[in-house]
């Protein structure tokens, strides 16, 4: 090879690596319909979107609450078998009647400290930041959720739709 030659081939390797670092990408799988495992899941991924990572949300099982147009506004913290809950007192007091309710505006409390965006402001934004919003399709089936039932704006898919995407991805989560 010349030198000419070499440069090329150079050239060429720089090239494709740059091209698969543009090819970031990150999948979640949002299994849990509660308000403290929703908004890990919107926050990752519009921070993930912002950070140009091409991203997708796979909505399964009571995850689809999330994307639930009449439920996501009112999701709460199940109290019961939550042991990171910081009330001082035992975890068996979560299943009083009204605790779900104490502990869903402890954390609405929180976040409106902070002025924290709400669960459909999120989704609004992933939306915006261009994530992927993915119903399972079998879940549906499965939970009689309809079409109609969801946000605007999402896919209909299955386990394919969501392998897909992660087998591109080099982050991966489920929440």
């Amino acid at each position: 090879m010349n030198r000419e030659e070499i440069e090329k081939l150079i050239d060429q390797r720089v090239e494709e690596r740059l091209a698969a670092q543009e090819a970031r990408a990150m999948t979640i799988i949002a299994s849990k319909g509660t308000l403290d495992m929703a908004y890990p899941v919107l926050i990752l991924a519009t921070t993930a979107a912002a950070m140009d990572l091409e991203t997708s949300i796979f909505f399964t099982f009571y995850g689809l609450d999330i994307i639930n147009r009449r439920k996501n506004a009112g999701l709460k913290v199940a109290p019961v078998g939550n042991p990171a809950m910081p009330v001082p007192v035992p975890n068996i007091i979560g299943m009083l009647p009204g605790m779900t309710a104490v502990a869903t505006a402890m954390m609405k409390s929180w976040m409106g400290k902070v002025n924290m965006a709400s669960i459909p402001e999120l989704l609004d934004l992933a939306r915006e930041s261009g994530v992927r919003l993915i119903a399972c399709q079998m879940t549906m089936d499965v939970m009689g959720v309809k079409r109609e039932d969801l946000i605007d704006s999402l896919e209909i898919g299955g386990a394919a739709t969501y392998l897909a995407q992660a087998a591109k991805a080099q982050i991966n989560l489920f929440i």
